[in-house]
């Protein structure tokens, strides 16, 4: 069996398939590498740096990310994550007892608490758009979340990749429809940064939420949030700190408050751009091969797994990104479905080293394998996978 040469750029364990980036990414050395150079600047001279250079390499790294999302410096703020970034803006908007928050069925936990939060403070009404599963079109999805609206709705939640399902959403079709009536839109990109070519004003969102460390590939906790210019003066972060009352005119109180919310270890931000150059560098055909690369490749593991496992497609291949669902057949079903994890994902780690996540769907009910493909994953993966579900379903 020929070795995957892009493995060596990654400490994961070789004795581990780890067919789960999407959990938490994966961070190549070179970038842990540049991360840690920043560490070491830091502590050679805490005041040094906090002082005098911080703030410069800050906006360099922000003025990489943008150039990578086609967006603005002075739209952008850094966030340790995406569920930070949503928990800000829903934090930061005023509802009131009749206003309409509208999200779907489909968005990941954290952020619904979050909205549930929002919603029991101020009196304002949660509304679920109940979106097709399996599905055959995103057009679905426009039409779901489009027969919710009403004259109420204030604020439409929704992902851009799903992270229980892994369906990409039609978010820039939502959100022109969802504009032209006048309706906010915070999109929880999550997934998107670096599976997707995002280009965010295109994209039109009023909020979007990111994250550097998934699909990037950046150090754990580094995230954005991207906020329309029209809508900044009314985002204030979690965090309340020297920036709000600044005498400094040379930036927008937006980024004075965002950037300096306390004493922080920055150097996760800082290393973005080393993600951003490593990707682009790795091969020929820079980003693009690498997202075509692992679209086929997760395409060619989901149709394997989907063969052996005698199940069918639960959406169209270009719902897909670099991730995708399986049905599992009925008789795999969580014993407890609030469980952590599924007894299927334990034992696919205990008896073979996969990590791979399982993930329960209580529309039927029933039980999805989600994979994820990067670069450092190889079609063994996905056919070791497949002889070792064998032996535990059949």
């Amino acid at each position: 069996m020929a070795l995957n040469p892009y493995k060596s750029y990654w400490s994961l364990d070789p004795q581990v398939t780890f067919l789960n980036h999407g959990s938490f990414g994966a961070c190549p050395l070179p970038v842990l590498a540049t991360q840690a150079k920043f560490r070491e600047q830091l502590e050679k001279q805490p005041l040094l740096f906090f002082n005098r250079q911080w703030e410069v390499l800050l906006d360099e790294a922000r003025a990489c990310l943008v150039t990578f999302l086609s967006t603005d410096a002075e739209d952008l703020v850094f966030l340790p994550n995406a569920t930070t970034g949503v928990n800000t803006v829903l934090r930061s908007l005023q509802f009131a007892p009749g206003d309409e928050l509208l999200t779907t069925d489909q968005e990941y936990n954290a952020c619904r608490n979050a909205l549930d939060f929002v919603a029991e403070k101020s009196g304002a009404k949660i509304v679920v758009a109940s979106i097709p599963f399996p599905i055959t079109s995103a057009d679905q999805v426009v039409e779901a979340v489009l027969s919710q609206v009403t004259e109420r709705t204030k604020l439409v939640l929704i992902s851009h990749i799903t992270s229980q399902t892994a369906l990409i959403f039609p978010v820039e079709k939502l959100v022109k429809v969802l504009s032209s009536q006048g309706i906010d839109t915070l999109i929880d990109g999550a997934h998107a940064v670096g599976m997707l070519d995002l280009n965010l004003p295109e994209l039109g969102a009023t909020y979007y939420a990111g994250n550097c460390h998934k699909w990037l590939c950046a150090p754990k906790g580094s995230g954005f949030l991207y906020v329309a210019k029209e809508k900044q003066e009314l985002i204030r972060p979690l965090v309340i700190s020297h920036g709000a009352n600044s005498p400094r005119t040379d930036k927008s109180r937006f980024q004075l408050e965002f950037d300096w919310q306390g004493t922080v270890e920055p150097s996760a931000f800082l290393a973005v751009p080393s993600a951003i150059a490593f990707f682009r560098d790795l091969l020929p055909g820079g980003w693009a091969e690498l997202r075509e690369h692992n679209h086929q490749l997760v395409l060619t593991g989901k149709n394997l797994l989907q063969s052996i496992l005698g199940s069918t497609a639960v959406c169209p291949d270009e719902m897909i990104g670099a991730m995708a669902v399986i049905q599992l057949p009925p008789d795999t079903q969580l014993d407890n479905p609030r469980s952590f994890l599924a007894p299927l994902q334990d034992n696919l780690w205990y008896q073979f080293n996969i990590e791979v996540p399982i993930i329960y769907w209580p529309a039927k009910p029933q039980q999805l394998l989600r994979i994820t493909a990067q670069i450092y994953n190889s079609l063994s993966d996905y056919e070791y996978l497949a002889e070792s579900l064998q032996k535990l379903l059949i």
